[in-house]
């Protein structure tokens, strides 16, 4: 064997035994199965983003009059005007001057103006844009951390669009769970009762003359934590869920399940002082702006004390609430645009259907290359087996998931592969009929071919890349089959199918079995 064919076996052998050996076994270990060969729940969540405006625009309003306070200026109130607009009413015209300088200082992200004895306060564009993307990184984020700890096995938790989550759970059989753990807002919040509980807000407000004070705000209590009713609250919190230091399920004195907290050092400090002030009031712990709990302070508790959160709950309940708060709270709330369920069943049928279809294409493409190109289309089929086992290796290597549309992607490229060595053949043809020998004939045959056979694949598979970039999963797992398996054609087809040729065609007058 002349040298310059003994590294091209050896190239392929290498090829051959590495694909083998990293897809064998052939199971789910090796290769992962999508959603819908393997059944769980495909879930398109919209981030309301205006939220985190709405969010950004209340914290201005209260460092402004904290600011404006703290610098001797003078103003009636400041109002939320709508999203990312904040007017501060009764500034005094001779005040002016000092109040642009301290905007200037303290407000950078907010342009403003003056109208009369009026500011007015609009969040600029730029940092809007920012906390928006920021915002749907979070709760992507959050999800992910959510999910992580539930428990589920390969998880598929990616952004579509501007603000937009897709969540592939497979496996997953309760997607009602899934989907509160998912869509709880987990703003955990602890704040001084300065009334209630009460059976309407009418009889709670009867002692503040039918109005909510300044520096309180009204909640209801949580129906099914047994906490009915209306409750009048601090508007600024003692501590919240960013305070916690560990967190974790475990039972009350009658032995129903409840969640045990401990704080860090600064929101451990400030419960400690609280507490110790209020002995004999009652505290809210608010979920989600409903009271679960509102226990009253029997006595001090220390920063390393920590405390129980009790409300009713049951097990699941207990040890969903500990995974939402240790994952954190969405930075904005979210809504469910498209919500699918596959069963297990309908995936294992899925993956019946799809690989007798796969086996049909194989065979039936086999059967006509040999039946028309006889010994040339023996060659072929050597080469398309070759193309699926580096296909299967390639998805074991890049841990890829085998999606249905993913076979289908197995099945247009077994075509085009084929359709690379028909090319190849009847140029070959074409240069037997002009009375060329038979080694130049298949030199001749591949490397005219050649910059046909190179130019389709590559325009598939830029368009593969656009699916794969901007497309879900099942699109995604089409694109990556088909991608693979035309790198893998291009090896195969000009490549082993040429040195096939080389090593069984010898230099005689003999024709090619073409």
């Amino acid at each position: 064997m002349k040298k310059n064919l003994q590294w091209k076996v050896a190239l392929v052998l290498v090829v051959i035994a590495g694909s083998i050996f990293l897809s064998y076994p052939f199971n789910d270990t090796k290769i992962k199965r999508g959603l819908d060969l393997k059944g769980g729940i495909h879930l398109v969540l919209k981030v309301l983003t205006d939220d985190s405006i709405n969010m950004e625009t209340d914290q201005e309003i209260a460092r402004l009059e904290d600011l404006l306070k703290k610098n001797s200026i003078t103003f009636q109130k400041i109002t939320k005007e709508g999203l990312g607009r904040i007017a501060v009413q009764g500034t005094l015209a001779d005040q002016e001057s000092k109040t642009r300088d301290l905007f200037d200082e303290y407000t950078r992200d907010w342009d403003y103006s003056f109208t009369g004895d009026r500011a007015n306060l609009t969040l600029k564009p730029l940092v809007t844009q920012f906390l928006r993307d920021q915002s749907v990184e979070q709760a992507k984020q959050t999800i992910d951390n959510r999910i992580n700890t539930f428990g589920v096995a390969e998880p598929l938790i990616q952004r579509q669009g501007a603000d937009k989550i897709v969540v592939e759970l497979p496996g997953v059989d309760d997607p009602d769970r899934v989907k509160e753990l998912i869509k709880v807002t987990a703003v955990l919040e602890w704040k001084l009762v300065k009334a209630g509980p009460a059976a309407d807000e009418a009889t709670l407000l009867q002692a503040t003359n039918g109005q909510v004070p300044d520096d309180a705000e009204v909640l209801k209590g949580d129906p099914k934590r047994g906490q009915g009713g209306y409750y009048l609250v601090d508007k600024v919190s003692t501590v919240t869920g960013k305070d916690l230091r560990t967190i974790r399920r475990t039972q009350d004195e009658w032995n129903n399940p409840a969640v045990a907290f401990s704080l860090n050092a600064d929101g451990g400090a400030r419960f400690e002082q609280v507490t110790g002030a209020n002995i004999g009031k009652q505290i809210a712990i608010i979920l989600d702006k409903k009271v679960q709990s509102a226990p009253v302070v029997e006595d001090r508790i220390s920063r390393a004390q920590g405390g129980v959160i009790r409300g009713r709950f049951t097990a699941q309940e207990a040890d969903d609430l500990v995974v939402v708060l240790k994952a954190g709270a969405l930075p904005a709330g979210i809504s469910y645009l498209e919500e699918r369920t596959i069963g297990p069943a309908l995936g294992a049928d899925s993956i019946r259907q799809g690989l007798i279809a796969g086996l049909v294409a194989i065979f039936a493409v086999m059967t006509f290359m040999v039946v028309f190109y006889k010994l040339s289309g023996l060659n072929a089929v050597a080469a398309l087996i070759l193309n699926v086992v580096i296909l299967f290796g390639a998805l074991a290597y890049f841990k890829a998931t085998l999606t249905l549309p993913g076979i289908a992607g197995i099945i247009l490229a077994i075509g085009m592969a084929v359709d690379a060595n028909v090319l190849i053949f009847e140029r070959m043809k074409e240069e037997l009929a002009v009375g060329k020998g038979v080694l130049s004939a298949v030199s001749q045959g591949f490397s005219r071919a050649f910059t046909a056979i190179f130019d389709s694949n590559l325009t598939t598979i830029i368009s593969a890349v656009f699916l794969f970039q901007f497309g879900t999963g099942p699109i995604r797992g089409y694109a990556v089959t088909l991608t693979i398996s035309l790198v893998a054609n291009l090896f195969t087809a000009v490549f082993v199918s040429h040195l096939l040729f080389d090593l069984t065609v010898k230099k005689s007058a003999k024709k090619l079995s073409i």
